[in-house]
C-alpha cells in the first residue's frame, strides 16, 4: 500500500499529514557548499526560522561526460545532503529539473548535449531520450527518501520555470510522467513567474502550482487564486537578493525591503522558499551567464546573493530581521562566524609564462580548415588553444575573429597582440611577408543559463580573417582547467622560466588550524586561482568581486599552496583578508512587468 503524500491541500491551505502546515524553506545548494559545511549551513537554516530546505539538482555536475556514469559521490552526494537536513529536523523539496537556471552553467544541462542538434526543453524524443536515463539514475535516489519511504523529501519539482522559456505543454506532462513513472508519490509543483504568459507555459492542471517573485505578494496571490481557486500560496523563490554579473555593481536588497515582502507571502498561510537562504559559491567554472541585447553578462565567482546567511555562514542583519518575522524564539546553536585566519600579504612567485605552461599539460589535438569549437572538442569549460600558421603580407593588416564566444587572446610568433571580444573583435598586425605562427587562446566565461540563448557554443564559431582573406589549417587544443589534476598544474608550472607578465605562480603559507580566509590579488588582472591543488574560481579587476571566499576545509594543518593563473597581467603578492569584499552595492529587487 502506496502511503498518502506528506502534504496536501485543500481549500486554499496546505496541510501536512493532515495538519494545517506553511512550507517555511530555504534555498540551499549542496554543490555550492563544501560538503564538511552542509550540517554547519543546514543548522544556520534551522535558526532562521525555517522548516525546509530546497535544492535544485545540476545534472552537468553530476555527470560532466557523456560516456561517464553520473557521480553520486563526495561532493556529489546529494543521497547524503539529503539525509543530513532530514538529522537537522528539516523537510526538503528537489528540484531535479533537467533544466534549474540557478546562475549555473548552461542551466544544469550537459554541454556534451546542448552541442548537439537538439530542440532544448521540449518533447524532442532528442532531448527526452538524452534526459531519460539521467532520470532513471537519479529519481529513484529521490523516490528512497520520499517522507513515505521514511525520508525527508516533501516536494518534488516538475522542471523548473518553463513558461519563462516555452508552450510545449507535452514537454511538461512528459516530466511529470517521467517522475510519477520513477517513484515519486510525494506533492509534485510547477513553477513559475506570476503572469498569465508564465503561468499558461509552465503549470499543468491537477498540479499546484507555485510562484517565483521578488516582490508584489499580493498581485500574484490574487492572480493565482482566479486560476487555481483551491490551492493555497505557494511561492517557489522569493529572491530577497540577487547574483552578480562581472563588470556590474554588487546587487543588494535592503532589510526593510526584503522583509516586507517576505511578511506580504507568509500571511493568511502563505508558504515560501528563500531564494538564496545561504547562496554559496560557483565554484571552479561552474558560474553561468546571461545574455542581453546580444552582450554576454557573466556571473562572477561569488553566490553570496545578499543572502540572510552569508558566503562565508555569517548571521547577517538580513537573518535576523527575517527570524524576527518568521517567529524564531529558540536560543541559536550556531555561531554568528566560523572563525578566520589573520590577515597575511604574501610575495607571489612567478613560476611559467603563459602560452608554454598551458601547452606543457598532455592533451589531444584536433586539425582541420578551420578553428575548433569547444563543442567539438568536448570542452565544457576553460581555454582553447588555437593555432595556425598564415603568411601576413608586408604592412599592416586587420586581423579579424568573428564570432568569438568569449575572448581570446591573439599572439604573433609568441608576442601577445591583444584581446579581441564579440564587440571588438579586429586587431592590426604587422606582416613582413613571412610565416607567423598566429596563436589564439579562447576563454569561455561561463555558459548562458535563462533565455533563448541557453545551450549557445562556445569558441571560435566563424572565420579567421586577415583582411578578408580565411585562415585555414588550425591545430586545436582544449585545456580543461576544471578537470586539471595535481599533476597537472605542476606541469604547468615547470614550463619556465617566465619571461612575460602572464602565466602561472604560487604562493605559500602555513596553518596550525585551517580556517576560512578570502584571497585578493591585488595588482593582478584576470585569471583562476587553485587551493591545494582545488579550483575555487575565477577572480577578475574589473569587480564588482574583489576577493574569493576559501572555505576552511579546503586548508589543512601545515604548508598551504595557492597557485594563480594570470590572463593579463600578474601582480606580485597575495593577500589573505579577513572580510570579504564583493564591491560597490546596488539595490536591487527583480520584478515582473
Amino acid at each position: 500500500m502506496i502511503e498518502p503524500p506528506a502534504l496536501s491541500w485543500n481549500d486554499r491551505r496546505l496541510y501536512r499529514h493532515g495538519v494545517p502546515h506553511q512550507i517555511l524553506s530555504g534555498a540551499l545548494h549542496y554543490f555550492r557548499v563544501h560538503p564538511r559545511l552542509w550540517r554547519d549551513r543546514l543548522q544556520r537554516l534551522g535558526d532562521l526560522g525555517l522548516n525546509t530546505v530546497d535544492t535544485y539538482v545540476p545534472w552537468n555536475f553530476h555527470q560532466p561526460r557523456e560516456d561517464t556514469a553520473p557521480h553520486f559521490d563526495g561532493w556529489h552526494d546529494l543521497e547524503e545532503f539529503v539525509r543530513t537536513a532530514g538529522d537537522e529536523g528539516l523537510d526538503v523539496i528537489v528540484r531535479p529539473g533537467p533544466y534549474i537556471c540557478a546562475e549555473w552553467s548552461n542551466g544544469g544541462l550537459p554541454s556534451w548535449l546542448t552541442g548537439r542538434d537538439v530542440a532544448l526543453r521540449s518533447s524532442d524524443p532528442a532531448f527526452t531520450g538524452a534526459v531519460a536515463p539521467w532520470f532513471d539514475d537519479l529519481i529513484p535516489r529521490i523516490a528512497g527518501l520520499q517522507a513515505a519511504a521514511g525520508g525527508p523529501v516533501v516536494a518534488v519539482q516538475v522542471e523548473n520555470e518553463f513558461g519563462s522559456y516555452g508552450d510545449d505543454q507535452a514537454y511538461v506532462r512528459w516530466n511529470h510522467t517521467a517522475l510519477v513513472d520513477r517513484g515519486i508519490t510525494e506533492l509534485l509543483f510547477t513553477a513559475d513567474g506570476p503572469t498569465d504568459l508564465m503561468l499558461d507555459g509552465g503549470t499543468l492542471p491537477g498540479t499546484l502550482t507555485a510562484a517565483t517573485l521578488g516582490s508584489k505578494p499580493g498581485p500574484a496571490r490574487e492572480l493565482l487564486a482566479t486560476r487555481r481557486p483551491d490551492e493555497p500560496f505557494v511561492v517557489a523563490e522569493f529572491w530577497n537578493g540577487w547574483f552578480d554579473h562581472w563588470g556590474e555593481k554588487h546587487h543588494v536588497r535592503g532589510v526593510d525591503s526584503a522583509v516586507r515582502t517576505l511578511g506580504g507571502i507568509i500571511e493568511d498561510g502563505g508558504s515560501v522558499s528563500i531564494y538564496m537562504a545561504h547562496g554559496g559559491t560557483n565554484f571552479g567554472l561552474w558560474a553561468g551567464a546571461n545574455e542581453r541585447d546580444g552582450r554576454l553578462q557573466p556571473t562572477v565567482t561569488s553566490y553570496d546573493s545578499d543572502a540572510p546567511i552569508a558566503e562565508d555562514g555569517s548571521l547577517t542583519p538580513k537573518f535576523h530581521a527575517m527570524r524576527a518575522v518568521l517567529g524564531a524564539t529558540a536560543p541559536l546553536r550556531v555561531s554568528a562566524r566560523l572563525p578566520v585566519l589573520p590577515a597575511a600579504r604574501l610575495p607571489l612567485e612567478h613560476r611559467s609564462d603563459l602560452l608554454a605552461s598551458l601547452r606543457a599539460v598532455p592533451a589531444p589535438t584536433t586539425s582541420g580548415p578551420r578553428p575548433a569549437s569547444f563543442e567539438r572538442l568536448g570542452l565544457d569549460a576553460g581555454i582553447a588553444l588555437l593555432r595556425a600558421y598564415p603568411r601576413i603580407p608586408t604592412g599592416d593588416h586587420q586581423l579579424t575573429v568573428t564570432d568569438v564566444r568569449d575572448r581570446a587572446l591573439v599572439f604573433a610568433d609568441g608576442t601577445p597582440l591583444g584581446t579581441v571580444t564579440p564587440e571588438n573583435p579586429s586587431l592590426r598586425v604587422r606582416g613582413t611577408g613571412a610565416i607567423v605562427r598566429l596563436d589564439l587562446l579562447v576563454e569561455s566565461l561561463g555558459r548562458v543559463n535563462y533565455g533563448p540563448a541557453l545551450g549557445g557554443h562556445k569558441g571560435v564559431l566563424g572565420p579567421v580573417l586577415i583582411d578578408r582573406r580565411t585562415v585555414q589549417g588550425w591545430e586545436c587544443t582544449p585545456v580543461a582547467l576544471q578537470e586539471w589534476s595535481s599533476e597537472s598544474l605542476q606541469s604547468a608550472l615547470s614550463a619556465g622560466p617566465p619571461t612575460t607578465g602572464t602565466g602561472f605562480a604560487v604562493a605559500t603559507f602555513s596553518v596550525d588550524e585551517p580556517a576560512d580566509t578570502f584571497l585578493a590579488l591585488p595588482g593582478s588582472g584576470r585569471g583562476l586561482a587553485w587551493v591545494n591543488g582545488f579550483l575555487l574560481g575565477r577572480y577578475w579587476d574589473i569587480g564588482p568581486q574583489l576577493t574569493l571566499y576559501c572555505p576552511g576545509p579546503l586548508l589543512r594543518p601545515g604548508l598551504n599552496t595557492v597557485t594563480i593563473l594570470e590572463l593579463e597581467r600578474l601582480g606580485g603578492v597575495l593577500e589573505l583578508c579577513t572580510e570579504p569584499s564583493l564591491g560597490p552595492p546596488e539595490e536591487y529587487i527583480e520584478e515582473f512587468d
